[in-house]
């Protein structure tokens, strides 16, 4: 499978925190659903990283969206935890979001929904490179 992930998706596969697994998953995702590959967007929507408005009162807040493909969710997950623990741009983004008073799972629902964005775009630059 680390092979076939190779051939067909070298930029996704290129992202840190990127395996052959999470690769596959967030292929598999796609090309069972290339209609909602159209935009950023809905490829967010369709992961499970878009955000749903959560706020009351005088409260703004956002949560992620419990709808979607779980698997991809779940690869967005693994990419973030990676990104987490050893990317200095990622801590140094948590940091900066902790100190706006932002919780563990908002911060790691924005870096999903950057994430989301990031791997969008490589899969479709792979698919045109394929074409």
């Amino acid at each position: 499978m680390a092979n076939l992930v190779a051939i067909t998706a070298p930029t996704l596969k290129s992202l840190k925190g990127v395996g052959p697994d999470v690769a596959a998953k967030l292929l598999i995702t796609a090309g069972d659903n290339p209609e909602r590959m159209r935009n950023e967007v809905a490829f967010a929507a369709l992961c499970g990283a878009s955000p749903l408005d959560a706020s009351s009162g005088k409260q703004q807040r956002h949560r992620l969206n419990r709808g979607g493909d779980r698997r991809a969710n779940n690869a967005l997950w693994t990419i973030a935890m990676v990104r987490l623990s050893n990317d200095p741009r990622t801590q140094d983004y948590a940091k900066r979001r902790t100190r706006e008073r932002l919780t563990k799972g908002e911060i790691i629902r924005c870096h999903k929904r950057y994430i989301a964005r990031e791997t969008h775009h490589a899969i479709l630059q792979d698919l045109n490179r394929l074409t």
